[in-house]
């Protein structure tokens, strides 16, 4: 059943409509300013969970007792 060329440029301006709002929303998500502040926000966030904000300061308090001792020596 052959298709009239209407239907086939009306199925052809919604692809390129479809195209244009997929390419939109990529560049919106790969802007490089947004992705900085995303990574930062996560970041942040993950740095004030207890157990690993406590871990930090434990590790950070370890490393620095051992500068300490190895000076001392």
């Amino acid at each position: 059943m052959p298709r009239d060329t209407e239907s086939i440029e009306r199925e052809i301006e919604n692809a390129r409509h479809q195209l244009a709002s997929t390419l939109d929303e990529l560049s919106v998500r790969a802007n490089p300013k947004r992705l900085v502040d995303s990574t930062k926000q996560t970041m942040a966030a993950k740095l004030n969970e207890p157990a690993v904000k406590y871990g930090l300061m434990g590790a950070g308090a370890l490393v620095g007792l051992l500068v300490i001792r190895k000076l001392l020596r």
